[in-house]
């Protein structure tokens, strides 16, 4: 798809933005739209860079990136690439914290994302990008493939991702991104490693 969008000129540009709500945790978790970031809310403006980070480390070059989304047809985003100009609008959708909540972390994805392909149909879903900001526990504590195998069928969505912080180490932010296959019941996932200076990054592919 094609859409009108303000997006940033560069991914550090972004990044630069987003550092003081990705060391505030809590306004990943319960920060409102604002306009610093052209509309959405903190949580999914850095899991929007965290997809443009790996698409542009496969690619191999600065392609993919983002921006607030044309009122008209709503979401949370869209992801722009500034060679085709091709767009993809996103919704995002979070797991929270919640020790109450027993239930296995991958459970709790499965049920965010069923939740939010029950929101809507197929037109409501054609060609967007689904978001899921897991904020329950890091990787290390539950299995991407399980949530692969049961993704909730048929899927409306163009794609699905996953982010969330791994680890904090030497004011390094260590995230996690996962594009789920469920035609393979695999959970691919990259390892996106933010600077302590926050201007620089590394990506790698884990699985």
């Amino acid at each position: 798809m094609n859409h009108d969008s303000k997006h940033f000129k560069s991914l550090k540009i972004a990044l630069k933005e987003l550092e003081p709500f990705i060391r505030n945790g809590k306004h990943l978790e319960t920060g409102r739209p604002f306009k610093a970031m052209h509309g959405p809310r903190s949580r999914e403006g850095l899991a929007n860079w965290l997809i443009c980070a790996v698409f542009n480390a496969i690619a191999g070059k600065e392609q993919l990136t983002f921006a607030a989304i044309a009122e008209e047809i709503g979401g949370d985003g869209v992801l722009v690439d500034t060679i085709t100009k091709e767009t993809w609008p996103t919704e995002h959708v979070i797991v929270r914290k919640d020790d109450n909540d027993k239930r296995a972390i991958e459970t709790r994805v499965v049920e965010a994302i069923r939740q939010k392909q029950d929101k809507g149909d197929e037109q409501y879903a054609d060609g967007k990008t689904l978001v899921v900001f897991v904020n329950a526990g890091n990787s290390s504590e539950w299995w991407p493939n399980r949530v692969a195998k049961a993704v909730p069928q048929p899927i409306l969505f163009g794609a699905i991702w996953l982010v969330g912080l791994q680890a904090i180490e030497n004011d390094e932010y260590h995230c996690n991104v996962i594009e789920i296959d469920a035609e393979n019941g695999v959970g691919h996932v990259w390892r996106v490693r933010i600077a302590a200076s926050f201007d620089k990054w590394s990506v790698s592919h884990i699985q």
